[in-house]
Order: C-alpha cells, then structure tokens, then sequence
C-alpha cells in the first residue's frame, strides 16, 4: 500500500478529531457555498452541491447549516465571498504538494502557505511546477463496516467506477473525474453509506521518504491540514507507516 493511501487512512481516523473542533464544518459549508454559487442552489440540478450536502449529511451537519450555506452561495444571504485557488511546492525530500484552498482573502492565504512550507524545509514553487505528476479523479469514501469486498467491487464497477481500492478501515472508488457524481448517486441509492465524495488529485508516482524526513512531510501535510483556508492536501510521497509512532 502506498503511503499517499495510507495517509488517506489516517485522515479517516482524524475525522472526529476535526469534527469536534469545527473544522470539517467549516470546510464542507465552504464547499457547499461555493457549489451554489457556481451552479444554483437546486441540487438536483447542480451535481457538485449535490455530493457537498451529502458529504454534509454524512458529517451529521444540521440542515439549517446547510440550507444557510445554500443561501450564502446564491446571494439570498449576506455571506462571505470566496475564491477557489491551488498553490504547489515542494517538501522535504523532493516530494510533491500541491494544497486546494477556499479563501476570502488570496494575499493572506499565500503567505500562510509559503511560511508552512518555508518553515517545514520545503518551499512553494510556480503554478504548473508539480501540477503535471498528479492526475484528476473522483473520489468516493464508504466505510468498510458491513461491506463486502466482492459487493462492493460489483456494485461499483457496474455504476462506472475506475477502480476500489482497500485502505484499512474505508473503501476508496476512484472514478473518472465526468462520472463522480453519477457513481456517487449510484452508490447511494444502492444503499451504501458515502463518507465523502469530491475530486481529488492521484499521484501518478510516488517518492520515498524515511527517518526524519518522513517526520518533516508528514509535519507539512499536517500543518497544512489544519490551516483555515485549506481544504485539501495531495503529495507523493511513500512512507513506510509501521515505522511511524502516531500521537
């Protein structure tokens, strides 16, 4: 199993740990917002707001929080106006980055990232510097409890997934980026419970890192993680976790 899958894993694990500190919250109301202001606020005509409330649901968000995301995004609410931006770099060891933010304010956000990546031994670099070393895809997350291997794989294949993948305590179903939502809607409505469904960024190769270089990358991601204006993180790296003591 690479690292980059595994470290999926680990993210998992970390869920309520975010959850309770209102991150998650605030980072699925800003995709929400941003998906009704793209696409309207009819989910059933707005594919991308449709998988953000469910990903919303699956986080036990209230509904009120979600129709006032809704509001906010096609202007029927006085909110905040928020630009989508991706900023690459690399980390320690060579390993590739590249970090998805949602910001209302571009020029604060660039220099929290620099000063992570800086103050980690990595650096940002240009736009396009790392970008062409990951490929587009969708991503579905379903947790393993009570899903068969064999169903699971059936069911999604059948519905145009890609490829499933095994990450220890979750199921992963990449897809092709146009059949996200379709697969998502699929999956749904053959009753599988959707953790998360968005699309992500796959590295096409992975580099690997040991000692406290791994330590420094993983420190990166994590720092990254837990900015305010970040919602994703995607690096290559390969690490071997049974040599990685979690806190």
């Amino acid at each position: 199993m690479s690292g980059h899958n595994k470290w999926s894993t680990i993210k998992h694990k970390k869920g309520a740990a975010d959850a309770k500190r209102g991150k998650l919250f605030t980072k699925i109301i800003k995709e929400i917002t941003i998906a009704a202001k793209a696409g309207g606020g009819d989910p059933d005509g707005n594919p991308r707001l449709k998988t953000a409330i469910q990903t919303a649901k699956s986080a036990n968000m209230p509904q009120d929080n979600i129709i006032r995301a809704i509001k906010k995004g096609t202007g029927e609410l006085e909110g905040v106006s928020y630009e989508e931006i991706t900023y690459e770099g690399y980390g320690p060891g060579g390993v590739a980055v590249m970090v998805d933010c949602t910001t209302d304010n571009k020029n604060r956000t660039v220099a929290e990232v620099r000063r992570i990546f800086s103050k980690a031994g990595g650096n940002m670099g240009e736009s396009g510097c790392v970008n062409w070393m990951f490929d587009r895809k969708g991503q579905i997350i379903i947790p393993k409890e009570n899903v068969e291997e064999e169903k699971i794989m059936d069911d999604a294949l059948e519905a145009g997934a890609e490829d499933v993948i095994d990450n220890e305590t979750v199921w992963e179903i990449r897809t092709d980026v146009g059949d996200l939502y379709s697969v998502s809607s699929s999956l749904t409505e053959a009753g599988y419970e959707i953790e998360e469904s968005k699309l992500s960024r796959i590295p096409q190769n992975f580099i690997k890192v040991e000692g406290k270089i791994a330590d420094q990358v993983l420190k990166l991601i994590e720092t990254l993680e837990e900015s305010d204006d970040v919602q994703d993180v995607y690096a290559n790296y390969d690490i071997d976790f049974s040599q990685i003591t979690e806190e």
